[in-house]
């Protein structure tokens, strides 16, 4: 984990809301996080961030920015992140863009991690995270039929997601997403306009 300078988070002060939707692979976060900007109208002042991750951008899941190892350091360097982390062998960022983002007003939707989400809390003290909650055996069943791990691989992604679920301790919410990708979007729809 990676935290930011003491100047940097004394000078974020933040206007509009920051959504940090956190899960385990395999828990339908980027499913979700397509459904709400799919339905969002025009009027509702969104903006969801996209990802600068090391990984091809055609490997399926969400639309992100993909970098080589040496530009995402360089980014760093640069200090063009707002946040960042490694994650099952590769780096993710999220631009200094949604700073300008916050201070319109604009609510900004974050692709996020669950162990980054302390660092994130401290860069962003009125941050929201929003779990997307769902039992161990759906996990797996989709993780299944997703068909890019292997059964080891699968069972530590299971593990790994269990491990992650008593966030008691933080003022976070929760979509429980076992039932249909309608059920839990209007769900995630409804957290995002404030409903």
């Amino acid at each position: 984990m990676h935290s930011m300078s003491e100047s940097r988070l004394a000078n974020t002060v933040p206007n509009g809301r920051l959504i940090y939707v956190i899960g385990a692979s395999g828990s339908g976060k980027d499913s979700l996080i397509t459904y709400a900007r799919c339905a969002l109208k025009a009027d509702h002042l969104c903006c969801f961030a996209h990802r600068y991750i090391t990984r091809a951008a055609n490997s399926g899941g969400e639309n992100h920015v993909e970098l080589s190892e040496l530009e995402f350091e360089q980014r760093v360097k640069q200090g063009f992140f707002s946040m960042w982390w490694k994650s099952n062998g590769h780096l993710y960022g999220v631009g200094l863009e949604i700073d300008y983002w916050l201070e319109k007003g604009v609510t900004v939707i974050v692709n996020g991690s669950r162990a980054y989400l302390s660092e994130a809390i401290k860069r962003y003290p009125s941050l929201q995270p929003l779990l997307i909650d769902v039992d161990p055996e759906v996990l797996r069943d989709r993780l299944i039929k997703r068909g890019r791990e292997t059964p080891h691989e699968i069972d530590q992604r299971v593990d790994r997601a269990m491990q992650y679920t008593n966030f008691d301790h933080l003022l976070i919410s929760r979509i429980e997403n076992n039932r249909s990708l309608e059920y839990a979007g209007d769900k995630i729809l409804k957290f995002i306009v404030g409903e």
